[in-house]
């Protein structure tokens, strides 16, 4: 007999007649963002409130000038000071933390910037708990990294490593989350970012 996922409806095999069981997925494909040309933001909306967790997978590369940037997240088009963010970072030779609060936007990771490495991505995953919990203040983590093949000078121009978690201090529902670049820059070509509900 096949499994069905209540949600999306999608079969799988069962586990009779040798069959591997493969199990419906908990993650289940909101949307997808993939940039054809520089854009400033991306930003992702109407994201209704019927998982338990927001998970994003991003690949991204800035216009600046820099081997690397800061990527801002915000939500709900909230531009007060309800943000705060801590930094866990290593470039491979030297550790460092970092804590900022009432900020009005979260920092969220760190990107490859547009004087890396020919093609150098960072990638990302950053999980939203609890997003549509309206009793409680809202936590995100996050993973990120890219490796600029030990070329560039600077800090973290050589590559990084970037565990991160950042507040909104509201009891909102997460219902928009929109991306930007400090500074203003662009992302690039291909960078996208993918939003996935977490049942």
């Amino acid at each position: 007999m096949a499994i069905r996922s209540l949600k999306s409806g999608t079969f799988s095999r069962s586990g009779m007649v040798g069959n591997p069981v493969i199990m419906p997925g908990s993650y289940e494909s909101i949307a997808t963002v993939t940039v054809s040309s520089a854009t400033s933001s991306i930003t992702f909306s109407s994201i209704p409130s019927t998982y338990t967790h927001l998970q994003i997978r991003g690949i991204t590369r800035s216009s600046s000038a820099n081997n690397y940037d800061n990527i801002w997240m915000r939500f709900n088009s909230d531009t007060n000071s309800n943000y705060a963010s801590h930094y866990l970072a290593g470039n491979g030779a030297t550790a460092d933390a970092y804590a900022w609060s009432s900020e009005t936007q979260i920092r969220s990771f760190y990107t490859a910037g547009g004087t890396a490495s020919s093609n150098v991505f960072s990638v990302s995953v950053i999980d939203i708990l609890d997003y549509a919990n309206t009793s409680k203040y809202k936590t995100t983590r996050h993973l990120n990294g890219f490796d600029n093949n030990a070329t560039g000078t600077g800090d973290y121009a050589k590559g990084t490593l970037v565990l991160s978690s950042g507040l909104w201090r509201s009891t909102s529902a997460v219902s928009a989350i929109e991306f930007t670049i400090n500074g203003g820059v662009n992302f690039t070509q291909y960078s996208s970012f993918a939003l996935y509900g977490v049942n």
